[in-house]
């Protein structure tokens, strides 16, 4: 792992101007939060391998989240299927296709979703720093996954970020600032720079580029290194620019970090150091770079900055919480990486996405 860093390799200037709008608990605006209502279709396909016995799915299902309200839900499934509850509180459509005698099947959640923007406030005056009771009772949150290491490099280059800062909103705020100056977006450059196929926070420190899974499992470590308890959250941008196509949404990230007396905080350092705008839009990333963002991008933006640490736009719907899932009913390979899609296997076998199964998302706005 490389650890080697420079703060201000992204320009003093842009990081000074985006500190000195640290007055947090002002970086929403003053109106009332934003609401949107969506006509959601989940469909995912799966192609039965020849002397098949068994198909099992774990199918994304939209959660109960103090952000979304989901109603008139119906399910379309040629098997028996139910709605099952997994260990870490995640609700999951549960498909078991035995002996299938058909060669492809498709299942389809169809549903109305409710979403508010979040407004959090994250006023470092309304906290604490976090004691060893908290750190106790937030265990699950502080402990690495298969993709978040903390080791002793990671705990190093934390504190060297937090710099002994022990309010967990500053603190967090620091590891914030700091990714935006010193990881970028794959899709700034996607000729030269690529993402990785797990969300890897050692991919992401060694080579300063990848997805928002990379981003966030990266600040997830630095933050968990710090004692900042965190989980990741899965699910999709509902994007403006897709509205009413038939073009798959695809998914998206977000970490969640607690802080005491305040809760769970949301916050998008991925999204965000798209409005840095250190790089030019072209037609080589302009697709690419709109389609990160929940409704498009034309030039830099401090504000939506500063507005994605402690806030969320409305344009979500949320899938999943936490890595290395154990599913419900359990699932027979190992630990799942995430649920922001699917997860299915063949005889007790996992099955490849794209090569066994394919999920598309699509919707229309009320």
């Amino acid at each position: 792992m490389h650890t080697n860093f420079n703060p201000l390799s992204r320009g003093a200037a842009w990081l000074t101007a985006v500190s000195a709008v640290l007055s947090l608990a002002g970086s929403a605006a003053a109106d009332a939060p934003r609401t949107a209502t969506f006509q959601v279709r989940h469909e995912l396909s799966v192609s039965v391998p020849e002397g098949a016995n068994s198909v099992k799915v774990w199918f994304a299902y939209p959660q109960d989240d103090p952000a979304q309200t989901v109603s008139d839900v119906k399910i379309d499934c040629p098997f028996a299927h139910e709605v099952t509850t997994d260990p870490s509180g995640n609700k999951i459509l549960f498909v078991e296709a035995k002996d299938p005698s058909v060669k492809e099947f498709v299942i389809v959640e169809e549903f109305t979703l409710q979403r508010r923007e979040v407004r959090s406030g994250v006023d470092p005056s309304k906290t604490r720093p976090i004691n060893d009771g908290d750190r106790a009772k937030m265990a699950a949150y502080l402990a690495p996954n298969v993709n978040v290491p903390i080791d002793d490099e990671m705990r190093k280059l934390s504190a060297e970020i937090v710099g002994g800062e022990t309010n967990p909103v500053l603190a967090a705020r620091k590891i914030y600032d700091w990714v935006l100056v010193n990881i970028d977006y794959w899709v700034k450059d996607p000729e030269n720079k690529k993402a990785s196929p797990v969300g890897s926070a050692e991919y992401c420190l060694t080579t300063k580029t990848g997805n928002c899974t990379d981003f966030h499992s990266l600040w997830t470590s630095l933050a968990r290194a710090s004692g900042i308890p965190t989980r990741m959250v899965y699910g999709s941008f509902l994007k403006a620019e897709l509205a009413g196509q038939d073009k798959d949404q695809s998914y998206h990230c977000w970490p969640e970090f607690w802080a005491p007396e305040i809760g769970w905080v949301p916050h998008d350092v991925a999204v965000a150091d798209i409005f840095v705008g250190d790089f030019t839009l072209d037609d080589v990333n302009g697709e690419k770079v709109r389609l990160t963002t929940a409704d498009g991008y034309t030039a830099p933006d401090p504000a939506k900055v500063d507005y994605y640490f402690g806030n969320l736009d409305e344009r979500r719907v949320t899938w999943s919480r936490g890595r290395d899932l154990t599913l419900a009913p359990p699932q027979a390979g190992g630990p799942v990486n995430a649920l922001a899609k699917a997860y299915v296997e063949v005889d007790g076998k996992p099955a490849d996405e794209k090569t066994i199964w394919n999920r598309k998302l699509t919707y229309s706005q009320n």
